[in-house]
């Protein structure tokens, strides 16, 4: 499987801020926003991502990433020159996904559970059809809606209904079969000149293959795209790294977890970055997991 981490649009939810500088790579907590997603991709086990970005800053996102090789991954870079929807990310990465299944992740989405890396290895691991998540929220009009029938099926997606029928909403982590780019070509523009993400979703359900997961109690899920977000995904990462130690949306880590890198590459990270918290936290993980090898 191969996945594809969407980090283009204008950010315009977020201006000021994001007119000198991508939304994706504002600070949330010790972190650029894009490690997060990046890092979800890395614990579903994806080595081979393409990071699709507007033209102008894409130089600043492989500035920061590189090609990748540092986390035991293979970057790509593509470009989005105008925010057409989010189901454009396949029609752009069409040629470089040559028939593969497909994890898709926006770039202002964190996940955090324990349980994560399961069910993503899970979602990855199946082949018909397509995986979404559902997460229960107050604002359910931003997002694409999910219903539910009294057996707890699907019954319908709606895109930022007026009027929401459910609080679960989809998030921003998406898994595709192979035929995702052959779906994605059948979506047609929408009444804001979007091709949506939520109609080909629509597409995998009218055919009975879209598995729904819920996030419920235990998990968070935060769209960092608005101001308000923004400042509570960097106040919930600050406070479970504080509180309890625990790193959230680091790529070094996950990829050292999900054994892409080893002990002395973690700790490499960690000496770069010997100055911050999370350089020593860094360390931290690679001296605690060796001395339990």
């Amino acid at each position: 499987m191969k996945g594809i981490l969407l980090s283009g649009g204008s950010g315009t939810r977020l201006h000021p801020m994001t007119l000198a500088t991508s939304k994706q790579l504002l600070p949330v907590y010790d972190k650029p926003m894009i490690y997060y997603p990046l890092s979800t991709l890395i614990l579903a086990g994806i080595r081979d991502i393409m990071i699709i970005t507007t033209p102008h800053d894409q130089e600043q996102f492989k500035r920061l990433l590189g090609d990748g090789s540092q986390f035991g991954v293979t970057f790509t870079y593509r470009s989005q020159p105008n925010p057409d929807g989010i189901a454009q990310a396949f029609l752009i990465g069409e040629d470089w996904l040559d028939g593969a299944p497909c994890a898709l992740a926006l770039g202002d989405n964190l996940i955090f559970a324990d349980h994560l890396p399961l069910m993503l290895r899970e979602a990855a691991l199946r082949e018909k059809g397509a995986t979404v998540f559902a997460y229960q929220v107050r604002d359910p009009e931003r997002y694409g809606v999910v219903t539910f029938d009294e057996k707890g099926q699907a019954l319908d997606i709606t895109e930022k209904p007026a009027d929401p029928a459910s609080n679960w909403a989809v998030t921003g982590l998406y898994f595709y079969d192979h035929r995702v780019c052959d779906m994605a070509r059948q979506v047609r523009p929408s009444a804001r000149g979007e091709l949506e993400i939520t109609d080909l979703n629509q597409m995998y359900l009218d055919e009975g293959t879209l598995q729904v997961d819920l996030l419920g109690r235990g998990c968070a899920w935060l769209d960092a795209g608005m101001p308000d977000s923004l400042m509570q995904a960097g106040t919930f990462v600050q406070a479970i790294q504080s509180r309890q130690g625990l790193l959230v949306g680091s790529p070094a880590e996950a990829a050292f977890r999900m054994g892409f890198i080893d002990a002395e590459q973690l700790r490499a990270h960690g000496r770069k970055m010997s100055k911050t918290e999370l350089g020593r936290m860094l360390l931290q993980v690679a001296d605690t997991l060796r001395s339990l090898a």
